[in-house]
């Protein structure tokens, strides 16, 4: 989702922010409140992430949105943690309890050869109270209005899915996904296959690719730095490469840069040319997002209109 806002002072910022969401707060607000700090002129962020959870929330400003699709698809990694023995309407602690059943004795042994089970690929069916929408409206508002609403399964890919730590009733999890993962539906696949039922009681999100090792910053910190200038804000604002930082690169001459900024197709050498690449500028500007096909002719999928060096 992105914003734009028309007020005096707005600046033209481009970039990502890598924030670290707080608990309690939506994704919406929190972009919200950066875009204010930062006084950005437009934003946007690459999926929500729900008020419980915490963590890494990338937010992208100006032509940085024109990246926000990307990142949405990328692979995330979560420390979630399940309570054993109760199922909630909204498969996390924000819900009412709908059942109860007694935590059976698990070995670690148990606990794994159920993970074992919900790791690759997998069907998993989404929470009614998520912001997927069934004829053009969120599942949630049918949800909270009382309609009697079911998102339709889909596969979902788990690449890491490890028990960190465990207490009676709790289980902490490590786990590494593809795009489109609910680790709500996650922990009520495996409170089932326990055979106690189970929901989501934390998540804090650890990176989002290419982000592996994220530099978060928080809304206090962003707003003490914007209290010493922009100078010392606009240092939380990655430039847009390092967006694309797993992406191939292609380094274009002078010439095929004029032409792919005024969006003329280019050729390249069929042998140096990936099936997807970042084009930068000869001047260091990101400058597309391109396909090139087996005879090398390039395609632009997205182009940025940058300052140089950006």
């Amino acid at each position: 989702m992105s914003r734009r806002r028309h007020r005096p002072g707005a600046r033209d910022l481009h970039g990502i922010v890598l924030l670290d969401k707080p608990l309690g707060m939506s994704s919406n607000k929190a972009l919200q409140m950066t875009m204010a700090i930062l006084r950005a002129a437009k934003g946007g962020h690459t999926g929500a992430l729900d008020p419980l959870a915490t963590g890494l929330l990338p937010l992208c400003l100006g032509e940085g949105t024109k990246l926000a699709g990307s990142l949405l698809g990328s692979r995330k990694a979560y420390l979630a943690e399940c309570r054993l023995g109760a199922t909630t309407t909204t498969a996390d602690l924000e819900g009412e309890i709908v059942e109860r059943r007694p935590v059976p004795a698990l070995d670690e042994a148990t606990i794994e050869a159920v993970l074992a089970t919900l790791r690759g690929r997998i069907v998993q069916v989404p929470p009614v109270y998520s912001a997927l929408k069934q004829d053009g409206e969120p599942l949630y508002l049918k949800a909270r209005r009382g309609e009697a609403v079911q998102a339709p399964p889909r596969e979902v890919q788990i690449d890491r899915l490890e028990l960190v730590s465990r207490s009676d009733d709790s289980l902490t999890l490590h786990v590494e996904c593809g795009s489109g993962t609910y680790i709500r539906s996650l922990a009520v696949d495996l409170g089932e296959r326990l055979g106690c039922g189970a929901h989501l009681t934390a998540l804090r999100r650890l990176w989002v690719e290419p982000f592996l090792e994220p530099a978060m910053v928080t809304l206090d910190e962003l707003r003490d730095a914007a209290g010493q200038g922009d100078e010392a804000a606009d240092r939380w604002v990655r430039p847009l490469s390092a967006g694309v930082a797993n992406w191939p690169v292609l380094h274009l001459d002078a010439a095929a840069s004029l032409a792919v900024s005024r969006g003329h197709q280019i050729a390249w050498p069929a042998d140096q040319a990936p099936a997807r690449s970042a084009v930068f500028a000869a001047d260091g500007r990101l400058l597309a997002l391109v396909d090139c096909d087996e005879q090398g002719r390039v395609r632009i999928l997205r182009g940025f209109n940058l300052p140089a060096a950006m």
